[in-house]
């Protein structure tokens, strides 16, 4: 691989009718942190799952912040373009489609930038506590892509109109946004797996 390398893992499929998935991290998790998430929502699916490439405090993030909830907007628009090239290479390098993001946190984010910004890369999004990346988006088509969004309702990270904004961003956008507040906060909980792989089985069946 080129300069578009990121450190990173990848798990061949072992069914072939599920979809690929590109695992994208917290702040300060790593290439290890999502496969065990992205085994339990879509067994069998090919699993890529890069490093993110900025540190913040020694911890690895995809884009860079200015603080708590506010981004470096022109390094989110950098650090996707870097991220959609190497999802490139890596489906030529590995021989696989589209894949389905499935991110969490800063990685959900940069997820959502993917989408905005370099949307035939995805074929489709979970998005765990998900903010929205980008103040001015570009006009984009999202041709029906489908997009699960998983907020938490005592989130002290992300507040409730944030994440409905970026619903509200992405279905505008033309994309199929299902949209779910769950009793949780900031981390993950078992009601986000077990709506992630029902609604990844939807996919995978209106595929078939």
């Amino acid at each position: 691989m080129t300069e578009a390398a990121f450190i990173h893992r990848y798990e061949p499929a072992t069914s072939a009718g599920s979809p690929p998935l590109l695992l994208l991290h917290g702040t300060g998790g790593d290439e290890n942190d999502l496969l065990g998430l992205g085994n339990m929502i879509s067994p069998g699916s090919a699993l890529l799952s890069p490093r993110g490439r900025v540190l913040e405090h020694g911890m690895p993030r995809f884009f860079r912040r200015l603080a708590e909830g506010v981004f470096d907007e022109e390094d989110v628009r950098r650090r996707a373009a870097e991220l959609g090239d190497f999802v490139t290479e890596a489906r030529t390098q590995y021989g696989i489609a589209a894949p389905i993001a499935v991110g969490f946190s800063n990685g959900a984010n940069i997820a959502a930038a993917l989408l905005l910004l370099k949307p035939d890369v995805l074929a489709g999004a979970i998005l765990l506590r998900a903010m929205v990346p980008l103040s001015d988006p570009p006009k984009v088509e999202l041709g029906g892509k489908p997009i699960l969004l998983l907020s938490g309702q005592a989130d002290p990270i992300v507040p409730a109109s944030n994440s409905s904004k970026l619903a509200a961003l992405l279905s505008d956008a033309g994309a199929r946004v299902d949209h779910k507040v769950l009793p949780a906060g900031h981390q993950l909980s078992q009601a986000d797996v077990t709506l992630a792989r029902g609604w990844i089985g939807g996919v995978e069946a209106k595929a078939a």
